[in-house]
């Protein structure tokens, strides 16, 4: 798509790109690690991007407690982990896959009109932070399926299973799947935008593997 960016980035003999640790440059142009240099001078809690991120916590949160539905955030919450057991598990397909991101998405609405959070916003709640924390698992576990889908491999220790040998072998397809995939998030009801950083191996040999 539009927002789609590729990103060289070389690897060590070893196969591991080298550990960078932070700090501050003195040339932020070259620098991709926002927590690495210090905010723009006046930047603080009356910017305007402060003030709508602040707006946007408040609205959600008071959200989660106006709901004042049926339904426990817990029951969600093993739900939602019973969808990913079964469809996004060591063994996937892209029918279940797309399957689950169906039901996630039903789930999800479900969650956000029918969730019962107990307390108030203006002290310490736990059910609140909980809550919170779910909401964003939809999110992550709908991202979770989106990114196994895409990468239409078997790798590692998650076997696709219309990608193998006919030994019943995972398949790798490294001449298409040789990237690191950032998702980057849109906001909610659109779909994430797909950053590639190419990977470079001039030292290590891909090929294929058995895990027999």
């Amino acid at each position: 798509g539009s927002c789609s960016l590729t990103v060289q980035k070389p690897i060590r003999e070893n196969g591991v790109r080298p550990f960078k640790p932070a700090q501050t440059p003195t040339d932020t142009s070259q620098e991709p690690y926002l927590a690495a240099y210090p905010l723009p001078a006046g930047t603080d809690a009356s910017h305007p991007e402060a003030v709508a991120a602040a707006t946007a916590v408040r609205e959600r949160l008071e959200k989660l407690l106006e709901t004042n539905g049926q339904r426990s955030v817990d029951s969600f919450h093993r739900e939602l982990g019973s969808i990913l057991w079964e469809y996004c598990g060591m063994e996937r397909n892209a029918q279940g896959l797309e399957h689950a991101i169906t039901l996630i998405r039903g789930l999800r609405e479900q969650f956000w009109n029918d969730v019962k959070v107990t307390g108030h916003g203006e002290e310490l709640n736990q059910a609140l932070e909980r809550a919170g924390r779910v909401a964003d698992f939809f999110e992550l576990a709908e991202l979770m399926c989106i990114d196994a889908l895409h990468r239409d491999e078997s790798c590692g220790a998650h076997f696709r299973a219309e990608s193998q040998t006919e030994e019943g072998e995972a398949q790798r397809k490294d001449d298409e799947y040789t990237y690191v995939a950032a998702w980057e998030f849109t906001g909610a009801g659109t779909p994430p935008c797909l950053h590639k950083e190419e990977l470079g191996f001039e030292y290590v040999e891909l090929q294929q593997r058995s895990y027999k």
